[in-house]
């Protein structure tokens, strides 16, 4: 007899069970409604793009994470790190085929080698929209509004997002005379949280080679308290207004008409480190557990889908990280488990009555129903074992008086409750309503 392998998944990887898979299920199917709601289209990329494709425009750090290898035909091939930088690769290609403002929704695995962490793996869900097209504050704000939105639908309400301009920043630091360092300084800024404010400020100023404008770059960063005051604050700092800081007054008095600023922060240390972002970028923290990271993140890319077309097509986006959301969620406590999607369990109480348990479940689904009929003749005991183990509500119990008769017994599995000679509408119509 040969060796057995050892069942064992990768580092950073893992396999779901019902009901981790439903979880996520569930919250994609509610994210997708938003997004759909609000005018967003799905498409579908391949998860192997060209390497040149995907780092064209990264950073190093980009490159020690992304899976690479040669394929069977000797191509430089690699694993997408994110569904942006495929997007502005689709965008090119089929430009002839799109209309423009194009809105994609796109939810798939994503892969990077990093270091597995809490919340944090190699193989991961994004949940991603993005607006090509319009270079507008009105689909800067669309898309921080679905954001708001989407999070809200999935139970997720306390909720804070941050908001900056890298075009601000950008000019603040043409006038510290620093702008060759843009880079690794915008870099620096985007580990705040992670390393403190003294591990950033010995970082800013070895790349700057001035302690003064490291102090003057965390002054900035650091911002002045509300919306309003720290804009006023980079933008003097930036060298006056702009385009760029009209572009946030814009956005903020879009906050206000809808009635949702109390939702979003002006943030001057939010940055994004890709170097693909050009314009106002955002990230999602959970008020409650803040430790966990951005849960939502994304911004302006202008410039990303001229990477492999000649026509400028300016876009913005963002995406959910589910498996950090979820990560989040389950030490707040907020997710529900469950084993299944059915509503009820038809019993094989009387191996003979096989043929009429299948007629009264088509019946039931008829009426919309989730069910199914338990497939072998054991114990009771055992049946319910099983139903309990998936998280099915109802029961239902059809012995020879009852078959013959068209009535069965409904029961509640958790409260034990029964009902008695009913017939198939009456049980269908008890379940809809305990829905």
């Amino acid at each position: 007899m040969a060796d057995i392998i050892q069942p064992r998944v990768l580092k950073g990887f893992r396999d779901f069970l019902p009901a981790a898979e439903i979880q996520r299920a569930d919250l994609m199917e509610k994210i997708t409604r938003v997004y759909r709601s609000f005018g967003f289209v799905p498409i579908d990329t391949p998860v192997l793009e060209y390497t040149e494709i995907l780092l064209r425009k990264s950073n190093g750090e980009t490159e020690k994470q992304v899976f690479r290898f040669e394929d069977n035909g000797g191509r430089d091939v690699a694993l997408r790190f994110d569904l942006t930088v495929p997007f502005a690769r689709f965008t090119a290609e089929h430009a002839a085929e799109l209309y423009f403002p194009f809105k994609r929704y796109h939810m798939a695995k994503v892969w990077r080698g990093e270091k597995p962490q809490a919340g944090r793996y190699r193989e991961f869900v994004q949940c991603d929209i993005d607006t090509v097209g319009s270079d507008s504050a009105a689909a800067d704000f669309e898309i921080l509004s679905v954001m708001r939105t989407a999070l809200h639908a999935i139970g997720v309400e306390n909720i804070t997002i941050h908001v900056n301009h890298r075009g601000i920043f950008n000019r603040f630091l043409s006038v510290l005379g620093v702008s060759e360092k843009s880079e690794d300084i915008l870099r620096s800024v985007d580990k705040l949280a992670k390393v403190g404010k003294d591990e950033v400020a010995k970082e800013l100023t070895e790349y700057t080679g001035s302690e003064e404008t490291a102090a003057q770059i965390l002054t900035y960063i650091a911002g002045a308290g509300d919306f309003d005051a720290t804009l006023d604050l980079i933008e003097k700092m930036a060298g006056g207004p702009a385009e760029d800081s009209q572009r946030l007054r814009d956005i903020r008095a879009m906050m206000k008409a809808a009635g949702v600023e109390a939702t979003y922060v002006l943030d001057p240390s939010i940055t994004r480190g890709l170097d693909y972002y050009t314009g106002i970028v955002y990230e999602t923290f959970l008020n409650d557990l803040p430790s966990i990271g951005s849960v939502c993140s994304g911004g302006r890319y202008d410039n990303l889908a001229g990477l492999y077309m000649k026509q400028k097509v300016p876009g913005v986006g963002a995406s959910i990280g589910l498996d950090r959301l979820i990560a989040g969620l389950e030490q707040l406590g907020i997710t529900a488990s469950k084993g299944s999607y059915l509503d009820a369990e038809i019993y094989c109480v009387e191996a003979d009555l096989a043929i009429h348990y299948q007629g009264v479940a088509s019946q039931l689904r008829a009426e919309g129903i989730s069910v199914e009929v338990f497939p072998d003749a054991k114990k009771l005991g055992q049946q319910y074992a099983v139903t309990d183990a998936k998280g099915v509500k109802w029961g239902i119990l059809i012995g020879k008086d009852e078959a013959r008769a068209g009535k069965l017994t409904l029961k509640n599995l958790k409260t034990r409750e029964q009902f008695v000679g009913y017939s198939v509408a009456e049980a269908a119509a008890k379940i809809l309503e305990s829905r």
